[in-house]
């Protein structure tokens, strides 16, 4: 008998956790049919956990996940959703509750929603992101535990939905520490909370979970070109049929999964009639893929990226990028982005500049802001936030920045505008970090080998007045970048005599280079923190970048000034990083201008490129 009951314990143990598991990412959500759960989410601020643990530091079984009410009027329970404040989801708890404007901890989100089930369909409950660690609760279930700020996470939820009314339930917990992904110091604002979207999808039980879309390489003789895509199902099932097309080429092929639920397929299409993706001309083709009676809808961009010596080549020409970095932050007062418009709006600010790229930093940006830059023509540059002094040493910390790394990848592979996959910015060196990054490098190329690998680096080899460039990792990387401050940590009176020594025969980009001012703040050119200051800078800067060999892009630190919580200097900073060619509140620095200009020319040698 104690045998028997030790089996069925075990078989229920294995039904609850296939009820409640978080299943691989979904990619192009927002085509799915979904149901937004944004809005007024009840919230509770929770400083010692004790929604979660008990006084002896144990999983509490009274949990705030259990969301539980008074059964009588003698019943004791010290919190209630119900009645507690509202904050908008997405959004972040720092600019929202100006209590919370520092905390680093634990609050509790809560939504209640209508459902209607289904016959025959699944549901799985989507979340942009939340940072940083998060515990997500179903009607009470425990569905998902997601470790990652700025990547995407879904769990199939159909069994623990309700006909009727069903309640989600959060815990958000943002403090730093040495073995995550960022680590614990990092020089951005910390913001809280459920930051993007948040959905229910809609799909049925066997569906496409993932795809990949690829313009094959072709001699340049070659008249035709080959597209290829290949894909899988949510399941192992071998035999169902996929069928695919690109509509406006005319071109249509059915496709049967294998074993695995892999499918793949090619085109082959007349050169001259199929246009290529490149910023001057971002042409998106409509692509549908069909399975079960149900049509999954893209729009795809094809081009190639390559590198030949030290030139970047797209579409088998070669092209300088005069770009920009960019925070995660809202255009006018700060709070991190989370809609299409303020992706509109800061990409607006970049093409003001001149800009045909942008570097996101220093971790995945909301998915409107990759897709919104393909359509404006803009390229991208994609990092995870392998940032300063991570845990080289410690294998969960790896497994996490792998992870990250494979959700930036899965989610945005299809985006024809995305052509480098950041796996750093500015690690110290040792042997440690160099496996680390290296097996980092190594996977992303694993997962895509159709776009660069790169990361920002450190000039460590400084000697007077040249500069060498001296990493390991130029062996796992296909652009050489890195970020250097002459000017503001070193005297800009050196930027002229300044060489470079850069020993290897790949493309550069200078990831960073820069220098503060507060927008409105004059004075002489050698007067810290003024426009003019930053202005001269800038002057001196793009003389001696422009003398670097191989020099093939730039993306200035930064467009916009942005909160971080180690710029302190009262009356200047206010906890703004005042980097930025625009103010926080979306001013035009004098510095703005110099580079415009420096991109006007770059731009008229793009167009010269045949």
């Amino acid at each position: 008998m104690k045998k028997i009951l030790t089996t069925i314990f075990a078989l229920m143990a294995t039904v609850i956790a296939v009820q409640a598991e978080e299943v691989p990412l979904v990619g192009n959500v927002y085509a799915r049919q979904t149901t937004l759960l944004n809005g007024d989410w009840n919230y509770i601020v929770d400083v010692q956990e004790e929604g979660y643990y008990d006084y002896r530091m144990n999983v509490s079984r009274w949990g705030f996940f259990q969301n539980a009410k008074p059964q009588r009027p003698e019943d004791l329970i010290e919190y209630d959703f119900d009645k507690a404040a509202k904050m908008r989801i997405p959004g972040d708890w720092n600019t929202q509750d100006e209590k919370l404007f520092f905390y680093e901890g634990t609050v509790w989100f809560k939504k209640s929603f209508n459902y209607h089930k289904q016959e025959g369909r699944r549901t799985l409950l989507y979340f942009g992101a939340v940072n940083y660690d998060s515990h997500v609760y179903v009607n009470t279930k425990h569905v998902a535990h997601h470790i990652g700020g700025f990547t995407p996470f879904n769990m199939d939820v159909t069994n623990e939905l309700k006909e009727g009314e069903n309640v989600v339930i959060v815990k958000v917990d943002n403090k730093r520490h040495r073995d995550n992904v960022p680590t614990q110091i990092f020089d951005w604002w910390n913001y809280g909370g459920i930051t993007r979207d948040v959905m229910l999808v809609d799909v049925t039980p066997t569906y496409i979970e993932n795809y990949k879309w690829e313009l094959c390489k072709t001699q340049s003789k070659n008249k035709k070109q080959t597209i290829s895509l290949e894909g899988n199902l949510n399941k192992a099932e071998a035999g169902k049929q996929v069928v695919i097309s690109i509509p406006e080429l005319k071109l249509k092929q059915t496709a049967t999964t294998d074993a695995e639920g892999r499918f793949s397929t090619t085109f082959t299409v007349q050169k001259s009639k199929l246009t290529l993706w490149c910023p001057n001309n971002p042409k998106l083709y409509n692509t549908e893929m069909t399975i079960g009676g149900e049509t999954l809808k893209d729009q795809v961009g094809f081009r190639t990226i390559e590198t030949r010596g030290k030139q970047i080549l797209l579409n088998g020409k070669p092209i300088f990028l005069h770009g920009i970095s960019i925070h995660e932050e809202k255009p006018n007062g700060g709070g991190r982005c989370n809609s299409l418009d303020d992706a509109k709006t800061l990409l607006s600010m970049a093409q003001d500049l001149g800009c045909n790229y942008v570097r996101l930093a220093h971790y995945p940006h909301n998915e409107f802001m990759v897709r919104e830059a393909e359509r404006r023509g803009i390229l991208v540059w994609s990092e995870i936030p392998v940032y300063w002094t991570i845990s080289w040493k410690n294998d969960n910390t790896f497994n996490n920045a792998k992870r990250q790394l494979t959700d930036m990848i899965r989610r945005d592979q299809n985006r024809a505008n995305v052509i480098i996959w950041s796996i750093a910015n500015e690690t110290p060196h040792s042997a440690e970090r160099d496996s680390f990054l290296s097996r980092l490098s190594q996977y992303a190329r694993s997962l895509d080998d159709t776009r660069l690998i790169s990361m920002a680096m450190e000039v460590t080899g400084a000697s007077n007045y040249v500069n060498r460039l001296q990493d390991n990792m130029n062996k796992y990387v296909d652009v050489v970048s890195f970020n250097q401050y002459i000017g503001w940590y070193r005297d800009v009176n050196d930027a002229p005599k300044m060489k470079w020594e850069i020993p290897y025969d790949k493309p550069v980009i200078i990831s960073e280079f820069g220098g503060g001012a507060k927008a409105g703040y004059h004075g002489a050119k050698n007067q810290r923190w003024t426009e003019e200051f930053q202005e001269n800078l800038y002057i001196e800067n793009i003389a001696m970048l422009d003398k670097i060999e191989g020099l093939a892009g730039t993306t200035p630190w930064i467009l916009k000034d942005f909160r971080s919580p180690r710029r302190v200097l009262d009356g200047i900073q206010d906890y703004y990083n005042r980097k930025g060619l625009y103010s926080d509140k979306g001013e035009k620095k004098k510095a703005f201008f110099i580079v415009k200009d420096w991109y006007a020319k770059k731009e008229q040698w793009n167009k010269q490129q045949k």
